[in-house]
């Protein structure tokens, strides 16, 4: 699929990627322009999370190509540039508090400060000053600590696999509102979901993931 958009940040070309005699991902294309949100939905097991390791450099496809902010992953860099990524279950160290754990990640990036750390972690309604260890979390707060993580070196990017997973009604809204800001405030984020419904609130485009292909799905809705 191509874009009308000249502004493109992420840019995947014919991916391919097979487990065993698994086509996960068969010649997949891909546009992201700046600014958007664009949603996959797809039934558990159809390839999002591969997809979304895929454009995020955590693995490498069999056949075809990704580019992040025009730089080709596994040739001109290793990891996509200036992206916050949230896929699968984060694995925090679960003895230590929350903002001990976004502490120890920060302090191996340099990219995160103290107090963007303790921003971060309030913009997603946790307490910075709470000393639990993470091993008391419930699934929800795990899922929003593991969101603060992906947003605390502020980046312009965000690849977000099923971010309201284990979340109740009121906390899917909050990330909503959440995210829709980040989007006016220039960031451009691509979001799974198994609910297609989830996606129409947010989304500026949805696609559908099946049988390895990826198309549009063009009966979608943005806005709250």
């Amino acid at each position: 699929m191509n874009s009308n958009l000249e502004n493109v940040v992420l840019t995947a070309r014919n991916i391919r990627k097979k487990f065993g005699k698994n086509q996960v991902l068969d010649h997949v294309d891909f546009d992201l322009p700046v600014g958007m949100i664009y949603g996959i939905s797809g039934s558990n097991g159809a390839g999002k999370s591969v997809f979304l390791r895929i454009l995020s450099g955590l693995i490498l496809p069999d056949e075809g190509e990704v580019s992040v902010m025009g730089k080709r992953i596994g040739e001109e860099i290793e990891f996509a540039p200036s992206t916050g990524i949230l896929i699968d279950n984060p694995g925090f160290l679960l003895a230590n508090s929350g903002r001990r754990n976004l502490q120890l990640l920060a302090g191996v990036s340099g990219k995160a400060s103290e107090a963007r750390i303790v921003e971060a972690i309030r913009q997603v309604d946790l307490d910075p000053d709470d000393r639990r260890p993470v091993s008391t979390y419930s699934t929800g707060m795990r899922q929003r600590l593991g969101l603060a993580q992906a947003i605390m070196e502020d980046p312009d990017l965000l690849i977000l696999d099923e971010p309201t997973n284990g979340l109740d009604f009121d906390g899917q809204r909050e990330i909503y509102d959440y995210l829709i800001t980040l989007r006016e405030q220039g960031k451009t984020i691509l979001i799974t979901s198994h609910s297609r419904d989830e996606l129409k609130i947010l989304c500026d485009q949805i696609f559908t993931l099946s049988s390895g292909r990826l198309n549009p799905y063009f009966d979608s809705g943005s806005g709250v």
